[in-house]
């Protein structure tokens, strides 16, 4: 019997939305390229050639598999990352997603200077471990993978706020991630029920295979758009329990 349909699949469904998706025309076109965007953020890369990184690797392989998936445009494998703390962006100019004491026009590269110095001897809140809750046409949800990992994250995000200098409207309630893909087009409504079969499974894989996503420690990066994020400064002056089992750089 098929499995109902997840609020948070449904979301993506033709016949539950009337506009085209949200980043089409800023962060990519209708035939997948991705357009500049730049800014800057705070995130966990995935650990190249971990188990766990295998693991999604699976998943988002199992998607692009999908006979409908040229309605995604997926980023590159080594973008793959979780969103800790969200910077400036050039096409979201405006408080209170800017620091309120800089002006609105300031270049990108000067507020990425900004807060590079901002940032220097920032101690973080500590190490945590993520898990993934659940699986969805644009990636991965994520949380802690523990109450007190969950508790670390949320600090985290506090303690960053201040030194950004804003608190965007959902920062109690980000949902933290690691997107696979943006959509072209919304998904038929009929194609639902085996999308949701497909994230049924994918979400049985990783609590088998990866209850543990493996990450870098919290990064300050730049990009120019969504496939790359060039780590700039590494955060807090602890590492993340499984950093020792990265690869040189």
């Amino acid at each position: 019997m098929p499995q109902p349909t997840k609020p948070s699949l449904a979301r993506y469904a033709a016949g539950n939305n009337s506009s085209a998706p949200r980043h089409l025309g800023t962060r990519y076109d209708r035939n997948g390229n991705f357009l500049q965007e730049p800014g800057n953020t705070v995130v966990c890369h995935l650990i190249n050639g971990s188990a766990s990184e295998r693991a999604v690797l699976e998943v988002r392989d199992r998607i692009m598999s999908m006979p409908d998936a040229n309605k995604l445009t997926f980023t590159p494998v080594s973008s793959l990352h979780m969103t800790l703390f969200q910077g400036i962006i050039e096409y979201r100019r405006a408080l209170p997603y800017w620091p309120d004491n800089v002006p609105l026009d300031t270049g990108i590269d000067e507020m990425t200077d900004l807060y590079l110095k901002r940032l220097q001897g920032f101690e973080g809140a500590g190490s945590f471990r993520i898990k993934v809750i659940d699986v969805t046409p644009a990636g991965l949800t994520v949380k802690g993978a523990a109450p007190e990992d969950e508790r670390t994250i949320r600090a985290w995000r506090e303690a960053l706020s201040m030194q950004f200098g804003y608190r965007h409207p959902d920062h109690d309630a980000y949902v933290f991630h690691i997107t696979f893909a943006y959509l072209i087009d919304w998904l038929s409504d009929d194609r639902l029920p085996a999308w949701q079969d497909l994230f049924d499974d994918c979400l049985e894989l990783l609590d088998r295979e990866a209850p543990v996503i493996e990450i870098h420690p919290p990064a300050f990066c730049r990009f120019n758009d969504m496939n790359h994020f060039e780590e700039l400064l590494i955060l807090g002056n602890k590492r993340l329990e499984t950093s020792e089992m990265s690869i040189a750089k």
